[in-house]
């Protein structure tokens, strides 16, 4: 009987239901960046060279994470083993992997050795060498200059790549790391039709676990619990391997802890009747992720309170949704969420006075302590958010904002709005001559238990607005409640 995954060639599927992913995806990602590259000033004789992720051991022992391919060589090549390298000649626009030259003892332990012409067909590149090839195979090409990612940084992270590290590259290259970082990560800002395929389907998947989480979140359970499901349900159902990040499940006042379930803060609360959560949770299919959350009360339907905090948010993302298409300004959509969230927080007495002089000393941030959303792909913080030209902000909320630009078509990103009772933030406020006096402390100080709402969804920048690509899973009050009373 043949091996299933022997007779893979030229797509990835994880079989059942799982979606199929053409590997022309990463074929039509090289042509793009190949075109991009043709705008600029680029050497003769040059070739593109991305070092793969590496296959790493957990501190000082032999255990293996499993594991996950960095994202450029993702996006160039859709490769998922560990330490390859990847060639893309700018002249001949022929593509070249590089396999590790494996011991035989690898079949006992990994399993079966493929040789170099398998990989020709599974990734449907041109050619295939091994890795202790590389300085022979570029030699052949005539090429003189290496491009490579050492540049950046990271717009997100503020972290530059590491880059292609080969004995011998720099004594037989000129060796470029400038040209390459902003071009490609450019490309990787606007989505293809197949790679917008492939997100459709892991937002609506996550969205649809979402849905099981909410039916099944209930007083007494812990929050760990419904992380797990939603890891059961995303891998088993669809397969998502991996998450897109680890699982923000907070009950009650964790819920305004931003990114909570971390290490020191696990999801190990107990839930509680009379509570809201908030779930931040998103599956991870070849490299691309979801990232979804939603807020719903564990009574099954909301309280004044929650209601009115709720409103707030949603009335936000709906103003922001409505608005969008391309050419508007991110950061302005910012702040048109912070002006709906402080006029709702407003007429539900949480705030007085004049909404105008609000956004001046930066109410909204005080509600709202991170950006409205930020570009998703291959990484949940998706590169490109702030290219040539762009710098962020250094007010209060922008300063948070992952994405500087105008919307592109094709972009893909999250809208996130959200509405949280941090202590220590409102208690700075309180003291502060020029947010106080638009704070009713009395009824805010009430709300020092309650946690907090996030709404985030998944959009895709159309011609004229966008599409919600996790529209699965129930957003407004009615039919969250009806949801939950089914």
């Amino acid at each position: 009987e043949s091996d299933a995954m022997e007779d893979q060639f030229g797509y990835y599927n994880l079989g059942g239901n799982t979606y199929t992913v053409p590997m022309s995806l990463h074929k039509a990602n090289r042509d793009k960046l190949l075109a991009a590259l043709g705008e600029r000033s680029v050497p003769e004789n040059a070739v593109v060279l991305l070092q793969g992720g590496k296959a790493k051991m957990r501190n000082d022992t032999d255990h293996e994470p499993l594991f996950r391919q960095e994202s450029y060589f993702q996006y160039l090549f859709g490769v998922k083993e560990p330490d390859f390298y990847g060639v893309i000649d700018v002249t001949t626009k022929k593509s070249h992997l590089f396999i590790p030259r494996l011991p035989e003892r690898y079949a006992i332990v990994m399993g079966k050795i493929y040789p170099t012409e398998h990989f020709v067909k599974a990734y449907e590149v041109d050619e295939c060498h091994y890795v202790d090839e590389l300085l022979t195979v570029l030699k052949g090409l005539n090429c003189t200059h290496v491009l490579t990612l050492g540049g950046g940084p990271n717009t997100d992270s503020g972290a530059k790549h590491k880059g292609v590290k080969y004995p011998g590259l720099k004594e037989n290259f000129t060796e470029d790391q400038t040209v390459l970082f902003p071009v490609l990560s450019q490309c990787r800002v606007t989505k293809s039709p197949q790679e917008i395929e492939v997100m459709r389907y892991v937002c609506r998947v996550s969205a649809e676990a979402h849905k099981e989480v909410m039916k099944k979140t209930k007083a007494g359970a812990m929050e760990y619990q419904m992380e797990a499901l939603f890891k059961y349900i995303t891998y088993a159902e669809s397969g998502c391997r991996f998450l897109s990040y680890t699982c923000i499940c907070g009950s009650g006042p964790n819920s305004a802890i931003l990114h909570y379930g971390h290490a020191g803060a696990p999801n190990a609360r107990l839930i509680k009747e009379g509570e809201i959560v908030m779930f931040d949770m998103g599956g991870e299919y070849h490299c691309y992720g979801a990232d979804i959350s939603r807020s719903w009360p564990v009574d099954g339907k909301f309280s004044q309170a929650q209601c009115e905090v709720y409103t707030a948010v949603f009335d936000a993302q709906e103003a922001v949704m409505k608005a969008m298409k391309p050419g508007v300004s991110w950061p302005a959509m910012h702040r048109l969420a912070d002006r709906v969230i402080c006029e709702t927080l407003k007429k539900f007495g949480y705030l007085q006075g004049d909404v105008d002089e609000m956004m001046k000393v930066f109410i909204g941030s005080l509600f709202m302590p991170h950006g409205l959303g930020h570009l998703l792909g291959l990484d949940t913080h998706d590169v490109g958010g702030y290219p040539e030209g762009y710098e962020r902000s250094e007010e209060p909320g922008l300063r948070s904002l992952r994405l500087g630009t105008e919307l592109k078509e094709n972009m893909i990103l999250t809208v996130e709005p959200g509405c949280y009772f941090i202590p220590f933030v409102l208690e700075s406020a309180f003291k502060n001559p020029e947010q106080a006096p638009f704070l009713n402390e009395e009824k805010l100080r009430s709300m020092f238990n309650f946690g907090g709402v996030r709404i985030e969804d998944d959009v895709l920048v159309t011609a004229d607005g966008i599409e919600n690509l996790s529209s699965a899973a129930p957003r407004t009050i009615e039919d969250i409640e009806a949801w939950l009373a089914k």
